[in-house]
């Protein structure tokens, strides 16, 4: 990704262990999130992979064909990316994983301006300035604020997810842990307690 040419941060669990600069648990693929407004740039980038998309717009039988680039992809949406040397059919009911060499998966997001939408319903949003930053790998990553707010607001709590709540938890300051509890109280989540004064 050194060479794309717009914004794009690391998140997921690799992004968590970037923050913490060690490597905490096992992870099944790479999580990179570029924003809707790039995603032809995303397709050129990437030409030669194999690329499924997923966009919950899109009706059920589209998920199971190749995306062409063409096609644009509403934010929140995401695509499997296969390396061409790794290419191959079509996964079974269109459902990538890493061990059909889906190696990469990329979260095409919202950009309002300069703030990242992180929700639409409800509407979240975080100033891209300080929403992406450096980690020590020298890679742009997901602020850890931004990253467990997206771990919060899926539809079930994950053992990954709780785990990496745990893991950067005691490293977030106050206002950190403020603006998360503020926002995953508009989600109706669990950790709410946890992040508590």
């Amino acid at each position: 990704m050194s060479a794309f040419p717009a914004p794009w941060a690391l998140c997921g669990g690799w992004a968590v262990d970037a923050w913490l600069g060690r490597v905490t648990r096992e992870h099944g693929d790479i999580d990179v999130s570029v924003f809707a407004d790039d995603q032809r740039a995303l397709f050129k980038h990437l030409d030669g992979w194999q690329l499924l998309a997923h966009d919950a717009a899109w009706e059920a039988n589209d998920s199971e064909v190749w995306w062409d680039g063409r096609r644009r992809l509403t934010a929140p949406a995401h695509i499997h990316a296969r390396a061409p040397e790794l290419r191959g059919l079509m996964p079974e009911g269109g459902i990538a994983n890493a061990e059909d060499g889906f190696i990469l998966e990329f979260q095409i997001d919202g950009l309002s301006g300069d703030e990242w939408t992180l929700s639409k319903e409800p509407h979240v949003g975080f100033p891209l300035q300080r929403a992406v930053q450096q980690s020590a790998w020298g890679v742009p990553v997901a602020a850890p604020e931004v990253l467990l707010f997206f771990k919060a607001s899926g539809r079930r709590i994950r053992l990954r997810d709780q785990l990496d709540f745990q893991a950067l938890l005691p490293g977030l300051t106050q206002e950190q842990r403020g603006w998360l509890r503020s926002a995953i109280s508009l989600v109706r989540h669990p950790w709410l307690a946890e992040l508590s004064p």
